[in-house]
């Protein structure tokens, strides 16, 4: 009797549909069309006799045996992943496509330094960017839609490896013509008494840099009183600008001239951990390990 096996494609549109839970946003982010995906997901169903997913005009259910399948279907392509990359590792190192995901709040500001340099001295690398929250990153990586990421530490990544680039020091970004006049290191305890009553203004959930800025000022009450609002760095500095609260921002960004034609003025944060760590991580036992610790010095030399 002959079995025939799901292939690679059907596996990477049903893992892209349980994550985006909508037809056509699994098939953008699989760049086919949604005809294109749904014809695979019905011949992968027909494949294995059983329904993966309910369909209604406005919902898409997976069924209890879908969920379990998608699952396994992770760890394959994983695999899959880890397959290629085998391969890819027996190659010129930094050769190839390498997919990195990299935080808003690092990519603006390093990359722009960093990628002129990588793209002559390394002419064979494809590196295929994108731009992801901090947890979404993650979830990337480990999902193997990312080779590796770089991030800011600390944060929740799993089992990962890692390597050091750089400490980023977090700075305290207010009005110029604050009335306090500010010292050269702005303690924790003063941000409440400083500009707009002291409002503190943070990016929005998912952005680790909001956790980086509360866990400096080591004062949980803020956070009750923190606005979390803003959805970029340059978003925040407008609204300082603007007279409605300070902000706090890494030293990368100021260095970057984040604050240029701003009446915007950034003092280090006083404190024994004013900073966050900016990293590479990549998956546990890699074959490309070797690889990704070579683009960490490639990314410190920047």
């Amino acid at each position: 009797m002959t079995t025939y096996l799901p292939t690679i494609k059907q596996l990477q549109y049903l893992v892209a549909l349980h994550e985006h839970g909508h037809f056509g946003r699994a098939a953008d982010a699989s760049f086919v069309s949604q005809s294109t995906l749904s014809a695979g997901i019905r011949e992968l169903e027909s494949l294995l006799g059983v329904m993966l997913v309910e369909r209604s005009r406005r919902v898409v259910r997976f069924t209890p045996l879908g969920e379990q399948v998608v699952a396994k279907a992770h760890r394959l392509l994983r695999e899959a992943e880890e397959l290629s990359d085998l391969v890819q590792a027996s190659g010129k190192p930094l050769s190839g496509e390498l997919r990195m995901s990299v935080i808003p709040t690092i990519a603006p500001f390093l990359l722009p330094r960093i990628l002129p340099r990588l793209r002559k001295e390394r002419p064979n690398l494809k590196l295929f960017l994108r731009e992801e929250t901090s947890d979404h990153a993650v979830e990337s990586l480990h999902h193997g839609r990312a080779d590796c990421v770089l991030l800011a530490l600390p944060f929740a990544t799993g089992e990962v490896d890692s390597a050091h680039i750089a400490d980023d020091r977090l700075f305290v970004a207010f009005p110029k013509n604050d009335p306090r006049d500010p010292p050269a290191e702005i303690p924790a305890s003063m941000i409440d008494t400083m500009s707009s009553g002291g409002r503190l203004l943070l990016l929005e959930d998912g952005h680790c840099l909001k956790e980086h800025a509360l866990a400096a000022c080591n004062r949980p009450e803020l956070r009750a009183s923190a606005t979390m609002i803003g959805t970029s760095l340059h978003t925040l500095v407008q609204m300082v600008d603007n007279g409605l609260g300070l902000t706090m921002l890494p030293e990368m960004a100021i260095d970057a001239g984040i604050l240029h034609e701003t009446d915007v003025v950034a003092r280090p944060l006083k404190g024994k951990a004013p900073s966050r760590e900016i990293a590479l991580i990549w998956r546990k036992n890699s074959p490309r390990a070797d690889e990704f610790r070579l683009l960490a010095e490639e990314l410190r030399a920047g």
